[in-house]
């Protein structure tokens, strides 16, 4: 983000946001702001608008997708510990690109088998996967992004 593309960042940002959380998006961003004020800011502007959105039109590159993002989230936050109302968001994100049709926006690529990951049979399957590779990967000790932490005593 810099000063040549900052508005272009924060509407991608806000507008994304508001995909996944309408009608809780002001209430969630006013949630996040009890922790710290700036929370609700960073978090939509540098996840939701840098990372999450695909860049702008002019930008080259890949383009993502809605459906494909919320799976990415999906499986990167899986793959932690101690995260799991932030699954669970993006979970149901994936489920409303599918309820108000935003995976069908201008310009997104139809995902095969993408209404189905959205399905409660899918949701689980996405869930199931990752714990498989997390535990090949991290065997007894969790992830290896944030192992489970075991007392010693």
């Amino acid at each position: 983000m810099n000063a040549n593309n900052i508005e272009s960042v924060v509407a991608r940002g806000e507008s994304l946001w508001k995909s996944i959380y309408l009608p809780f998006e002001t209430k969630l961003a006013e949630k996040l702001a009890l922790s710290h004020p700036n929370l609700p800011v960073h978090i939509i502007q540098a996840h939701y608008g840098n990372l999450l959105s695909d860049p702008s039109p002019n930008m080259p590159g890949a383009k993502v997708g809605r459906v494909l993002t919320s799976i990415v989230a999906i499986a990167s936050l899986r793959a932690q510990t101690g995260v799991g109302p932030q699954v669970l968001s993006h979970i149901f994100g994936l489920r409303k690109a599918f309820e108000d049709d935003s995976y069908k926006a201008e310009g997104e690529q139809d995902v095969e088998g993408g209404r189905w990951l959205a399905s409660d049979e899918g949701s689980t399957w996405i869930l199931n996967s990752i714990d498989a590779i997390v535990k090949a990967i991290g065997g007894s000790e969790g992830s290896n992004f944030a192992p489970v932490l075991k007392a010693k005593l």
